[in-house]
């Protein structure tokens, strides 16, 4: 049985919606408790965020490095840190972590350049600590049934796969009204080298290759900015070759209106066809040479092992957003534990998306950004 864990939080305090996701995801299975945090980018708004979560007073921190330098001292420090900052901060942040000696959860994309993910990937090798990237998409159990699928061999090899998340939200100058989400996310200094590219591309990128279990050799994009005055891309579209020859097409908009997380992925072998919708998660259609296409539903029978230790409850009552997060957290539980009681990781902590896959995510937006820059392939 896990050992009941603690964590402390940076960023994720007031207003920022993706810190609350991450502690309800958290808490979904009691994995860990928050204990500590600094959770703003001034020290006011971080005491005051960190009251209202009822952190006490001797955990509660104006700045990361104050947090780092204190649990890091405690008998009763955290067992891993949870990084829910703007991208500029990232790297800077997850480094000084993981040199504290602290495992270490970080959202996506994991750093504005793949000099910085190449640096955090070694720094938590030496270390020997865990450096996750919260690719939540990979948690839905039935993304791990089409990965187990595919791995399987049963469908043959890959030859195509169609890979679309589409938003409609940032369709019109929404920055310029002064909302926080927004504003960060089309400011290069803070978002990075992209912006649909790097905000909900990556999900798409690695959740294409989470299924098929295959990296992209080369990329041809176009980026596009549809909304005047718009710092970085609102539209991405991009061709990817393999290196086994199989083909896929990307495609990342926040400007289709209508759409809210249109995240679906088509996958095409050579005897059979995966299509998994985000918006109807327990469902994965599967259709076979020459047969009618099939329903795969969570809670179903002859399921792989995977998919029946990502799901709670029974098929029908729908799990989403929240339980597939709470699945990467229960990898990351899963792999503390090991390390602390020198066992072979389980299955859940096998499947998390470590570093490695954080910075095949930052070297997919540069190169796409090289792509579309220079209207020409770019090899990975």
């Amino acid at each position: 049985m896990n050992t009941p864990l603690t964590y402390a939080m940076i960023g994720g305090g007031a207003g920022a919606f993706i810190g609350e996701v991450h502690r309800k995801a958290i808490a979904l299975d009691n994995t860990a408790t928050l204990v500590a945090g600094a959770l703003s980018s001034t020290p006011e708004r971080s005491l005051e965020s960190a009251k209202q979560l009822g952190l006490p007073d001797n955990r509660s921190y104006g700045t990361y490095q104050e947090l780092l330098e204190s649990e890091s001292s405690r008998s009763d420090k955290p067992d891993f840190i949870v990084i829910v900052t703007p991208n500029d901060t990232h790297y800077p942040i997850a480094k000084a972590a993981l040199e504290a000696g602290f495992h270490v959860v970080l959202d996506k994309p994991a750093t504005h350049t793949t000099e910085q993910a190449e640096e955090l990937l070694q720094l938590a090798r030496s270390k020997s600590l865990l450096c996750c990237v919260t690719y939540n998409y990979t948690g839905y159990p039935m993304v791990r049934e089409a990965r187990a699928l595919l791995s399987s061999g049963e469908l043959g090899p890959l030859r195509k796969a169609f890979v679309e998340y589409h938003q409609g939200w940032l369709a019109t100058d929404l920055e310029s009204s002064g909302q926080k989400q927004a504003s960060w996310r089309v400011d290069p200094t803070r978002a990075g080298l992209a912006g649909a590219l790097g905000d909900i591309g990556t999900h798409a990128e690695n959740l294409l290759a989470f299924i098929t279990n295959q990296e992209p050799h080369s990329v041809y994009a176009t980026l596009k900015t549809f909304v005047p005055n718009r710092a970085l891309d609102d539209d991405a579209s991009v061709m990817i070759n393999y290196e086994s020859g199989a083909h896929a097409v990307l495609t990342a908009s926040q400007i289709c209106i209508g759409k809210s997380n249109a995240l679906t992925i088509r996958v095409h072998c050579e005897l059979g066809s995966i299509e998994w919708n985000q918006e109807a998660p327990d469902n994965l259609i599967v259709t076979k040479l020459n047969a009618n296409p099939t329903t795969y539903t969570r809670g179903g029978p002859d399921l792989h092992q995977d998919t029946q230790l990502s799901s709670r409850i029974p098929a029908g009552h729908p799990e989403g957003y929240l339980e597939a997060f709470a699945n990467i957290y229960r990898g990351v539980a899963d792999h503390i534990n090991a390390v602390r009681t020198n066992t072979e990781p389980t299955r859940l902590a096998q499947l998390i998306p470590t570093m490695t896959a954080g910075k095949q995510g930052v070297r997919f937006v540069e190169a796409c950004v090289e792509s579309s820059n220079s209207n020409s392939v770019v090899n990975l």
